[in-house]
Formats: structure tokens, sequence, C-alpha cells
């Protein structure tokens, strides 16, 4: 029997929903609401979509959003930029698109965002929180992920989880997150010797290592929890990290690519937006 295949366009809008609210009340005891500064460069056709995707999020719930775009830019400008939106009370987060150009360092550049504003959550000293087990602004896709989790009741503490993919944005935090809710968690990597034999003894699975459809139905526990982060284009469709129709049947929760984890990612980077602007009044 095929796993239950969790909903994520359906979790996220009911996050939006209950974001919604909340942007209303802190326009209540505030008068004007939550701001998101965004700042892409370059013509990456990708990069243009994703932030199109979180301006219609952010209008849809009452954020308002402003957009800082560059065909090209100086890394020296492109900081000054992030220091100006930094020390603006009236900005509560800065997202900075990446990939940027390779002529500028992303490091730099993220550097020069403050952790109170960074609401993706990529920032050395967010992680460093998360690390000590203190919840600040954290990753987007990881956090929606957990919520996922939590959506769906699933049990965590105790359970053994697997990670597959140890990057600064998804797999660490990830790893993190389920070491926080009590989890033994293992995580794997490209150099892992047989991936399979760990994978295998995975209550909770995590795929986020961008090669698609890595995982097979053999490489799955029956009964299992599988979220799968990938996305990656083939021949012009989407796939995940996961063999989504063989190991479905093996399953007992499972994320689809696209409409899984997707859609999650960007309800956080509003969610972090609004915590984000609390914080910063005092509320």
């Amino acid at each position: 029997m095929a796993g239950k295949i969790i909903d994520g366009k359906f979790i996220a809008k009911k996050i939006r929903e209950e974001l919604a609210s909340g942007v209303s009340s802190f326009k209540e005891k505030t008068g004007r609401a939550p701001r998101i500064d965004v700042i892409l460069v370059g013509d990456n056709p990708a990069s243009h979509v994703y932030v199109g995707m979180k301006e219609k999020a952010a209008a849809e719930i009452g954020i308002k959003s402003v957009k800082h775009e560059f065909p090209s830019i100086t890394e020296k400008d492109l900081i000054e930029l992030v220091k100006k939106l930094k020390n603006d009370r009236e900005v509560n987060g800065i997202l900075v698109q990446l990939p940027l150009p390779k002529d500028i360092n992303e490091e730099n550049v993220l550097s020069a965002i403050t952790a109170e504003k960074d609401v993706d959550g990529f920032l050395a000293e967010n992680l460093g929180w998360l690390c000590r087990g203190k919840e600040r602004l954290q990753s987007c896709t990881p956090l929606g992920v957990m919520k996922m989790l939590e959506h769906e009741s699933v049990e965590i503490e105790g359970k053994h989880a697997v990670v597959i993919g140890r990057s600064n944005i998804v797999g660490k935090p990830m790893m993190l997150m389920l070491l926080n809710k009590n989890a033994t968690v293992t995580v794997c990597h490209s150099r892992t010797k047989d991936l399979a034999s760990h994978t295998k003894t995975a209550d909770i699975l995590v795929a986020a290592a961008g090669v698609p459809e890595m995982v097979k139905a053999n490489m799955v526990k029956d009964g299992a929890v599988v979220i799968d982060v990938g996305t990656t284009k083939v021949d012009g469709k989407l796939k995940g990290d996961v063999d989504f129709e063989g190991v479905k049947e093996r399953t007992s929760l499972i994320t689809p690519v696209p409409g899984g984890v997707g859609p999650m990612t960007i309800a956080m980077l509003m969610y972090n937006t609004l915590q984000a602007a609390k914080k910063q009044e005092g509320i």
C-alpha cells in the first residue's frame, strides 16, 4: 500500500492564512506592515521566478516587499546597499537572492546582513544559535520540513533520522533541527560509503543531495517517512532526489516534487519575516 502523500501546497496555504492574521495584528500595533527587501542581481531565469513567487506570497499575506534589481553591480556597491538596508529601521528582513554573479563573493555580501534581519536563516550566527538549541531565524527549507512533520503528527523523538546532504542551507540545519527534537541523526553525503546501509535504517529520511532519483525503493525502510528536498530539471521536468513512483509503495508518508517542500520554503520565508519584525518591535 502506497504511503500518504504530504501536500505541501495545502500546508503552506494554511500557514499563510495564519500569517495573514499575524500580519494584521502587527499592523494594528505598529501602524505599518512588516517589510522584506529582496536584492536580485543578474539575469538568472530561475532567480527571477523565485523572487516573483516570494513577492506574490508577501502580497497575499500583507507583507510589504521591496525589490532592488540590478543587471550588474560591483561587490562593493552591493555590500553598501546591504549595510544601508541593515540600518534602516523600516526594513525587517533582507534577502539576497542566490546565486550571485561569479565576480561577487557571496559570503562577503551575506556577512553584511545583521542576524536580526537574516530572514533566509543563512548567517553563521543564526546557525550557531540553532547549534545551541535556540530558535532564532532558521533556514527556511529545513524549517519547512519540520513544519510538515509537525502537521502530519510525525513522532520525531527517539526515531532514527537520516539526512542525505550536508549543505549549510539544508543538510546541516536539518540535522540540527531533528537533533533538537531528540531524533538520532545520521548525515550522509557524497563521500558516504554504502549509502543504502544507512538509509534502510531510517524512520525519517530527508533527501537533499540534488541528485535526481538517487533514492530507490530498495534503499528505504518499510513504513518510513520520506521527505524529498531535491529539485533538478531533467528534460524540462522537475525531479526530486527520490524515485517517487517506486519509493512511495514502501512509505507511510512521502512528499512529491513539485508540490512538497517547495511551497513550504516560501511560507517559512514569510514566517521568518513576521518573526523578525515582531522581535525588532518588541512584540
